[in-house]
């Protein structure tokens, strides 16, 4: 019989799962927003509220799967990326949205998904397990490792020259700002760095719609025109069988890829779900079979490179080694004073590798249960009500609202400048030169030995 202790624990777990399913699965009907200037502030927030780690994790996997089978909707009905992750799938969705079968899209991209994380998650929690006996070692050498992360990442990115060049001006420019915050208030910031970051394309959006030079490039003389193709429901009552969703050919695809997906840790989720789509379809000749085959596996992609990009790091060693490590599960990692990368004070020290199972699946379950229904049942009376009634303006004002408050929590109106300063100049690197939020966070955690090592400044 389990004590009350562990029984508060599943309690908690199951709650937060539920507020992070019911949340995202919202969140996700809105194109354009990014998981790491959403889920991140809010996982940071309830992480600074002193919510139980166990049900900190359930949140988060909750939280990041819901949102990635949701993105489907957008992304497949309307022609729009849901997220960033969503972005390669949007040329395979244009094509079955022109012959007519955008549902059969949808279906085949968000059943993907929920198979994939079922089977990623076990895979990614004992590869994990098996890295974890070299975890000093990589603790020992992890200004090193965050160093050379950041010059593979800059370089695969898609802005490879600008990244690399930006490196060592970047590093220069958050230690002053680390310094200037530690003569004015008497300690450093993370949290207000770390939202800057998160925040930083949406502030490029707002500096380049504030000067009349550039405004051109996002203004719009008219609203954009959407049409929704109706729903064909195949399947009786309310819960589908995603098994039955995908034929038995576009099964071991996913499982294939999924498998391969959750061993990763240190590539960019985008590169991927390119790579992995491309793999797929160029095994398969048919359109449709070879379309709705992509969109499956590239979907399951998502989900299985989130998993085991923030398990892997967590369990294995502590200190946020992947791109989703640093951006949307950052707070995992690093949210001072709860929890630290740098000595290792985290979900790490918290959670054992039954535990990342347990209150994994049990994240992923409520996902499955409110996120999968609902898309499958009512994606496009949902798609029609966002349309209809929320602004896209609205959503990210909230956000900017609660990183406000965040920053100003940490170290008054200090986080606050500070957060803005790095969201100005972050932001326009990544706009307008590729220099994507992963190379800066990682070139944040590695500016301390690089400003050492290079000019002497401790």
């Amino acid at each position: 019989m389990m004590d009350g202790f562990i029984v508060s624990d599943l309690l908690w777990a199951v709650g937060m799962a539920v507020a992070g399913g019911v949340i995202f699965s919202g969140v996700g009907l809105i194109s354009g927003t990014d998981e790491t200037s959403t889920i991140a502030p809010l996982t940071l927030l309830i992480v600074l509220l002193g919510v139980p780690p166990v049900a900190i994790f359930s949140w988060f996997m909750a939280a990041a799967i819901s949102k990635h089978m949701i993105h489907a909707i957008p992304t497949a009905l309307m022609g729009v990326p849901g997220d960033t992750m969503a972005v390669p799938m949007l040329e395979d969705a244009s094509v079955l949205r022109k012959l007519g079968v955008p549902h059969m899209a949808l279906r085949k991209m968000i059943s993907g998904g929920i198979i994939a994380a079922f089977l990623a998650l076990p895979i990614s929690v004992g590869f994990a397990s098996l890295l974890a006996p070299f975890a000093d070692i990589v603790k020992a050498w992890a200004p090193v490792v965050f160093t050379v992360a950041a010059i593979i990442i800059a370089y695969t990115s898609g802005g490879k020259w600008a990244s690399l060049f930006s490196l060592i001006p970047f590093a220069f420019f958050v230690q002053g700002l680390n310094k200037m915050a530690i003569a004015s208030i008497g300690h450093g910031v993370f949290i207000s760095m770390f939202l800057g970051i998160a925040i930083g394309p949406m502030f490029a959006d707002l500096m380049t719609i504030l000067f009349p030079g550039s405004r051109h490039l996002l203004q719009r003389n008219q609203s954009r025109e959407f049409w929704l193709a109706p729903e064909l429901k195949t399947w009786n009552g309310y819960f589908p069988n995603p098994f039955k969703i995908l034929s038995k050919h576009q099964f071991w695809y996913n499982a294939l890829t999924a498998g391969v997906s959750a061993l990763t840790f240190t590539f960019s989720p985008v590169g991927m779900t390119v790579m992995m789509g491309e793999f797929v379809g160029a095994r398969i000749k048919g359109l449709y079979q070879r379309m709705t085959t992509t969109l499956a596996v590239m979907n399951g992609t998502t989900e299985a490179t989130y998993i085991a990009e923030t398990i892997i790091p967590l369990l294995a060693f502590g200190i946020p080694l992947s791109p989703v490590g640093l951006g949307p599960a950052a707070p995992l990692f690093n949210a001072p004073p709860v929890f630290t990368a740098q000595p290792v004070h985290n979900l790490h020290n918290y959670l054992t590798p039954v535990d990342y199972l347990v209150y994994g699946y049990i994240g992923l379950v409520v996902a499955f249960l409110i996120a999968y229904p609902f898309s499958m049942n009512y994606a496009r009376k949902a798609s029609a009500w966002v349309l209809k009634h929320v602004s896209q303006e609205a959503i990210v004002s909230m956000f900017a609202g609660l990183i406000v408050v965040i920053s100003y929590f940490e170290a008054g109106t200090v986080g606050i400048a500070i957060a803005v300063t790095i969201a100005v100049f972050g932001g326009i690197l990544n706009r307008y030169f590729g220099v994507h939020t992963g190379v800066q966070y990682m070139v944040y955690y590695a500016s301390p030995w690089l400003m050492l090592t290079l000019l002497g400044i401790k």
